[in-house]
């Protein structure tokens, strides 16, 4: 994540749940336990931002999550804290981590890809993939444009404000990276309307 990515960051983090309120009670809350329905052993929540996910993680799972900001790493903690969970929080770039190849059961990661530039697409998804262990999973929530021409205007009237706020776009087409990060495509759901995603990935075989 770029350096003006994290100073945005630091910026909106004692706002951001304030300000992703509606849309957490609207359309998030429903969403969230689906990223982690039947995962178990070890997870990797990558992009944990505020912590939003702690509350639905599996009870018998050892979840890390992973951000590149520190801000948002200091809310995750104490929502952590609050929930009573044992949750490692590590401030790591999500394309390059320090984990060893296959050390996670599953890969989840909400909202990570609307952040990350066009170059980081890539780099990103072969980094997921090389940390999930062959036969795991990798979930993604994501964004993107409406094809109804009517949403498809109001969201980019809404676009400015999205990327000056969270730095965040609706056009970063993950999809079209997936097979260059050499991984499979299992399942894509559309889970609310035709703006929200659910893209379920198959990180690479190993070794042959």
């Amino acid at each position: 994540m770029p350096r003006d990515k994290k100073r945005t960051y630091a910026r909106i983090a004692r706002f951001y749940d304030f300000l992703d309120g509606p849309f957490e009670k609207s359309r998030y809350r429903t969403l969230r336990p689906r990223l982690f329905e039947g995962l178990s052993g070890r997870i990797l929540d990558a992009g944990v931002g505020t912590g939003r996910n702690i509350d639905y993680y599996p009870p018998e799972s050892e979840v890390t999550g992973i951000d590149l900001s520190p801000a948002m790493l200091s809310r995750a903690r104490k929502r952590r804290d609050e929930a009573g969970r044992a949750v490692e929080l590590m401030e790591m770039d999500a394309r390059r981590t320090t984990f060893p190849d296959g050390h996670f059961d599953a890969v989840v990661a909400s909202f990570l890809f609307c952040v990350l530039d066009y170059d980081d697409q890539l780099p990103a998804l072969k980094e997921l993939g090389r940390v999930c262990k062959p036969g795991g999973e990798i979930r993604l929530l994501e964004y993107c444009y409406s094809e109804d021409p009517r949403q498809r205007f109001v969201m980019r009237l809404w676009a400015p404000w999205v990327h000056w706020a969270y730095g965040a776009r609706f056009d970063r087409d993950t999809e079209r990276y997936i097979d260059e990060a050499g991984l499979t495509l299992r399942h894509k759901e559309f889970v609310y309307g035709d703006t929200l995603k659910l893209l379920i990935l198959a990180p690479p075989d190993g070794p042959a």
